[in-house]
């Protein structure tokens, strides 16, 4: 590919477009159109001749352009042969379906009825085995005659090909691989034939029986992509891979040449090679042996001197068919009809294209300056006067006129590889010469990170200050190389106050900080610098640096910090005030409560100025600051002082900001022993029985009467608990105890027999201490006693009433006396309704206000409340006789009792 690359282009032909001959009025012009259907072409005798796929026939078009044919065939024409010398024409065809190629021999001089004379007919067959025919070709002294077919087989006709008695048809090869091409070479009486697959090329000698063959290369071609070339290439066979076009001897393989890309099609002309390959913007298809040419593809057709190393036509063309030779011209006939024409120029007009060549032999003389003058003066194009500097340059630096190479080199920027120069001048002795070429590298903005890095050391090795500064105090819109690059290197190089200009200038902040913090040390710049930041590059920065700030300028960071969690705008934007300024932002002030780890005095400080100017602050800031203000109150020696901390956590923790962060804040104040913070948070998340609980393990007897006083009627177990408490005490507590009893007498809280118990425990506690108690509830449990006899002793009264109603009711007439309504008091008439409860209604104040026909209307609410009760009666006596067949019947009871 480098060696293609390098090889300079002419444009030694003219190409033209054939048209028709001009009619007998004048008209003409028009593009020549060949008949639909061309497949294969060849030339030869004075003729294009062409092969017709679909209808059979070949063309002969002769230098007039009047086109004519015949028909060769019943159904196609598929391979084409025209001999040079002969005016013979060999073709390959199908007269009837399937796989029955053809080979008829025709003598073009002769002719049977106005068609060509055909001398020999016979099937081209290797064996019995019918197979495609993929390439034919003839010797041009008529002795020989090969065949290729796709199953690799090669046949070969010996002696007169136009006669069927004077030749013999054998096989000569078979093989797995398809036959791609097929080439005799003559060298003297010795005869060679080529052959070439899709996988290999052998080299078979004709002359010499039983015909020995050698294996030339493991690799092969596609159709049509091979050729043989004429003396001046010494009859070399070319075979055109995708990657080389290599060359053969009969007997080993020559020279190849580095030209990439897919060939399609490989001819030679008069010293050229052709060569018709796919444009490379053009996406690959799949072909038979991989170069068939594709419709609608783009093509490109180039001519290669490979003598001279030139290429001397490069054009490119719409499918392509074939290209032949024929009239001292190429034709290249392509899939639309149309025949394009390249003709070559004449050796004067070569000659005057082929003056830079004569650049080559001032260069072999070293005559450099002349050549500059003779390329500049025939316009010589850049690629090519960059080429001249690069060999003058390599020829005074080879003579160690090192300013003077550089001076040559530096005219090669935009077409030299820069590394090609900077390895020659890497030593230490010739550093200002690679910084002047790296300098106008810079200067024509063709530098890149690599190259900053090394002009910026070099200014460093020299120690040339007003060099650095003039390279890098450029404006913005006149820097030439990376900045990031150069502040890394003057950082390294430790040229900290250029870094930091170049870092501000150019807004790189986080490397202008990491210099001011890490190398320069300079915190308060650095802290002025985040405060001239928009919001969120001041807020990343004091999240990545407030450390070290509030390490070493911890009231200037914290007075930042306060401002950029509240109203911030830029430093610059803080100072102009006014009614167009844009809305100041604030960051989450609890993210940066880490940055005080180690200043806690700082932190108080900040934290209150936040809880002042700003209510709604996150709930770790509210937090943070209670536990800094119990850990002051915790660690104060001073009463005074240690009352006004116990006053400020106090009042913050009534602030009302603690209810969704209850638990937090009770752990705060249980590790540091802030007793009226735990009972306030105690009575705010009414947990009466810790507030108890708190005064009972610290024995103040009198502070659990309180609590019980207080929350006893919230929690009546309260007293139980303080009742309980005061019995395990050893010590007289006659008094609280009987105050406990007397409230729990009061309100009925504990059976008798439970509170002996609960005093039994007490050694102190004497029966004096419950006598009143116990005396009070026998008298009470007395009156209740009997009252509850007395209403016994009325419900039986009255249910033997009942009973003798109802045995009345039974056995004895109901007399009704009643004269009026018992709905509307008015006087009864008839008809009227009587019931034996005793109330009587009229009919229409009856049927108005009944419920039921059976049932008083008078009566009907009490008989309800009855009944209900009665069946609520029934169904708790069915409840209770089922929890006692579960209790007896359960392995646990007390399951059975909790799920009830």
């Amino acid at each position: 590919m480098a060696a293609y690359l390098q090889w300079r282009r002419f444009v030694f032909f003219d190409r033209e477009t054939v048209k028709e001959p001009p009619g007998p009025d004048g008209t003409g012009g028009k593009p020549f159109g060949l008949p639909p259907g061309i497949a294969v072409c060849d030339a030869g005798r004075g003729n294009l001749v062409f092969g017709d796929i679909r209808g059979c026939q070949i063309w002969f078009l002769p230098r007039s352009l009047q086109l004519s044919c015949f028909q060769a065939y019943k159904l196609r024409v598929t391979h084409l042969y025209q001999l040079k010398q002969h005016s013979i024409l060999v073709s390959v065809g199908e007269d009837e379906e399937g796989i029955n190629p053809l080979v008829k021999v025709w003598n073009l001089e002769k002719r049977d009825g106005g068609n060509p004379l055909c001398t020999r007919i016979f099937p081209a067959i290797p064996g019995n085995k019918p197979t495609v025919v993929s390439c034919l070709t003839v010797h041009e002294n008529l002795n020989f005659m090969a065949i290729g077919f796709a199953d690799g087989s090669v046949v070969l006709t010996k002696g007169d090909i136009t006669r069927d008695r004077h030749s013999k048809t054998q096989i000569l090869r078979e093989g797995s691989y398809p036959v791609t091409g097929l080439a005799f070479r003559q060298s003297g009486k010795t005869t060679h034939l080529f052959v070439v697959t899709t996988e290999n090329i052998q080299s078979y000698t004709l002359s010499v029986k039983d015909y020995p063959h050698l294996e030339l290369d493991t690799h092969g071609c596609g159709l049509r992509c091979s050729s043989l070339s004429d003396p001046s290439q010494d009859l070399q066979f070319i075979v055109a891979g995708n990657e080389c076009v290599y060359l053969y001897q009969p007997d080993e393989r020559g020279p190849c040449f580095a030209f990439e890309g897919q060939k399609l099609i490989v001819h030679w002309y008069r010293g050229y090679l052709i060569i018709v390959s796919k444009d490379r913007k053009t996406s690959p298809k799949s072909e038979f042996a991989g170069n068939e040419a594709q419709n609608s593809d783009k093509q490109v057709l180039n001519i290669y001197d490979l003598c001279n190393k030139f290429i001397a036509y490069s054009s490119i063309f719409d499918d392509v068919v074939d290209v032949l030779a024929e009239w001292g011209s190429l034709y290249v006939l392509t899939r639309d009809g149309k025949i394009h024409v390249l003709q070559e120029k004449d050796t004067q007009t070569k000659l005057e294209a082929c003056k830079p060549l004569l650049l080559l032999m001032l260069f072999r003389k070293n005559l450099f300056e002349m050549a500059i003058n003779l390329a500049k003066s025939h316009h010589l194009d850049s690629d090519g006067l960059s080429e001249i500097f690069r060999q003058y340059g390599d020829h005074l630096y080879n003579k160690g006129n090192h300013d003077g190479a550089i001076q040559q080199y530096i005219r090669t920027i935009g077409k030299l590889e820069p590394s090609y120069v900077i390895r020659k001048f890497l030593d230490a002795q010739r550093i200002h010469n690679l910084t002047a070429y790296l300098q106008t590298l810079h200067l024509q903005s063709l530098a890149n990170a690599d190259h900053t890095t090394l002009l910026l050391n070099c200014y460093t090795k020299l120690k040339d200050s007003s060099k650095l500064e003039e390279f890098i105090k450029t404006s913005e819109s006149e820097v030439r190389f990376d900045v990031e690059t150069a502040i890394k290197v003057l950082r390294q190089a430790g040229y900290y106050s250029h870094a930091v200009y170049l870092a501000e200038k150019h807004a790189h902040h986080e490397w202008y900080l990491k210099i001011q913090l890490e190398d320069i040390k300079n915190y308060q710049e650095a802290l002025r610098y985040i405060g001239k930041l928009p919001f969120e590059q001041a807020e990343s920065n004091m999240k990545r640096y407030g450390k070290i700030l509030m390490h070493h300028v911890p009231n200037e960071t914290t007075e930042l910090l306060k401002v950029l969690c509240t109203d911030y705008r830029p430093l610059g934007d803080r100072d102009s005030e006014g009614p167009g300024m844009p809305e100041g932002k604030k960051a989450n002030s609890e993210e940066f409560i880490p940055v005080f780890a180690n200043n806690s005095r700082e932190l108080k400080a900040f934290l209150e100025h936040m809880t002042e100017v700003q209510a709604d602050s996150p709930q770790g800031v509210y937090d943070t600051l209670l536990e800094l203000r119990l850990q002051n109150w915790a660690h104060e020696r001073d009463e005074q002082v240690k009352e006004k901390l116990h006053s400020e956590a106090l009042t913050l923790l009534k602030s009302g900001r603690f209810k969704t962060v209850f638990d937090k804040a009770l752990v705060l104040c249980q590790m540091h022993n802030f007793k009226d913070g735990v009972l306030y948070l105690y009575e705010q998340g009414k947990l009466f029985q810790q507030i108890m609980h708190y005064h009972m393990q610290n024995e103040q007897y009198k502070k659990v009467i309180e609590v019980c006083e207080l929350y006893g009627d919230q929690e009546a177990c309260l007293w139980e608990q303080a009742l309980g408490y005061f019995a395990r005490k050893e010590e007289d507590c006659k008094e609280y105890i009987a105050a406990v009893l007397k409230h729990i007498e009061n309100k009925n809280l504990m059976p008798p027999l439970l509170v002996v118990q609960t005093l039994a425990h007490n050694s102190t506690a004497t029966l004096s201490v419950i006598k009143d108690y116990l005396v009070n509830k026998l008298q009470k449990q007395s009156r209740q006693i009997e009252q509850d006899e007395q209403r016994i002793q009325k419900y039986r009264e009255e249910t033997t009433r009942i009973r003798r109603e109802i045995e009345e009711l039974k056995a004895s007439p109901k007399i009704f006396q009643k004269t009026k309504c018992s709905i509307c008091t008015s006087a009864l008439e008839l008809p009227s309704v009587h019931f034996l409860c005793g109330h009587s209604f009229h009919q229409h104040c009856f049927e108005s206000y009944s419920e039921s026909d059976s049932e008083c209307p008078t009566c009907m609410p009490e008989n309800r409340k009855v009944m209900d009760m009665i069946r609520a009666q029934e169904q708790k006596r069915d409840l209770h006789d089922q929890f006692q067949h579960q209790l007896k019947c359960s392995n646990d009871g007390f399951s059975v009792v909790a799920d009830y």
